[in-house]
């Protein structure tokens, strides 16, 4: 511990063995104080947040991950599918709003074409001109690929010119093969996710990374995981931010696997921090922890606490995750940062600051 406590105070990258040490050996205390080193090392005291909106167009999903509480099949209980009326009119309600970014993921619909998908990038544009899109994930494009006979990139550069501008960090789970087999065997392959990205960074189009942990993953499966972004993002430098994602349990098929404690969440959280040395931002999602729990990870090398939501989002929520109806107003975010004795800064989606509270 010693030896890479120094490596990360002198600012030199730790390797994939070190990383697999800090799971495996580090203590709570030791990891927030390397992780925080690295935070104001990159961010100062600084937390972020946007104003945003989340459309989930449809739970309606080809694929059956035995992690996901969300997903349902058409016409079963409990499933949507918003047509572009209804979507458009979600959109027209934040019209004369202050949000500055939208946010559409869902599902990934059998029957959707890409036509559909454009022309849904293509109306929320027009309603809100002004906001940041950021939509579908690797899974979602790469489904719209298959479909549409069209090519990644291709796709991607049909959305750009809609109104895409970046895209989130959904689908990763786990980038090893024989578990993605195991957890969510209809997705893309971890090569294949991590393509999508690629493409999108050489259009110019920015994204998210995410991992999901804490279900029947090792601490092995987390490093090859994270070292693989840390290599891609050395490549194309496009991911904006990494958003760590526990495990929820409830009305899925991996319930017995149950899930780890707040403890872990932080060692993990900060074990990302240390680790992702050349992503900028590291987001604590309360949506999905909690805004206890997301506080308390501004301490642990998280600096970006996602944004005000409004309660339009339903993914974590179906999982028993966070708050039922989850929003929280700027006055809340800027209290959490204070109270922790950092600065809260409203940014853009690339952020940019906006203001300085």
């Amino acid at each position: 511990m010693n030896t890479i406590y120094k490596k990360v105070i002198a600012n030199k990258r730790i390797t994939p063995d070190e990383c697999l040490a800090l799971y495996r050996s580090a203590a709570l205390p030791e990891l927030g104080m390397m992780a925080s080193t690295v935070r104001e090392r990159l961010n100062g005291k600084y937390v972020y947040f946007n104003r945003n909106v989340h459309v989930e167009p449809t739970n309606i999903c080809a694929n059956r991950c035995l992690f996901c509480s969300y997903r349902r099949d058409e016409n079963q209980e409990g499933s949507w599918d918003l047509s572009l009326d209804e979507i458009f009119a979600i959109a027209r309600q934040y019209a004369e709003s202050d949000i500055t970014e939208v946010h559409i993921v869902g599902g990934v619909h059998p029957h959707h074409s890409l036509d559909f998908y454009e022309s849904m990038v293509s109306g929320v544009r027009r309603i809100l001109p002004g906001v940041h899109i950021k939509a579908f994930t690797a899974e979602e494009l790469w489904h719209m690929a298959q479909q549409s006979g069209a090519p990644v990139a291709e796709v991607l550069a049909r959305l750009k010119r809609c109104g895409l501008q970046s895209i989130p960090g959904g689908g990763a789970e786990i980038l090893n093969d024989s578990l993605r087999a195991r957890i969510c065997p209809d997705k893309v392959g971890a090569e294949g996710w991590l393509e999508v990205h690629r493409s999108a960074h050489r259009q110019g189009i920015g994204s998210n990374a995410t991992m999901l942990y804490g279900h029947v993953e090792t601490y092995e499966h987390r490093v090859e995981h994270l070292h693989r972004l840390r290599c891609l993002q050395d490549d194309t430098g496009g991911f904006n931010a990494f958003i760590p994602l526990k495990f929820c349990k409830e009305n899925n098929s991996l319930s017995d696997a149950g899930e780890v404690s707040a403890i872990e969440e932080l060692r993990n959280m900060a074990i990302c921090r240390i680790f992702l040395d050349n992503i900028l931002h590291i987001k604590a999602y309360w949506p999905m922890c909690g805004k206890v729990l997301a506080q308390l990870a501004l301490s642990f090398g998280a600096d970006d606490m996602d944004g005000t939501i409004d309660d339009s989002t339903k993914i974590y929520s179906m999982a028993g995750a966070g708050d039922k109806a989850p929003r929280m107003t700027v006055s809340e975010l800027c209290k959490m940062a204070r109270q922790s004795r950092f600065i809260p800064v409203e940014r853009d989606s690339l952020y940019r600051a906006v203001k300085q509270y």
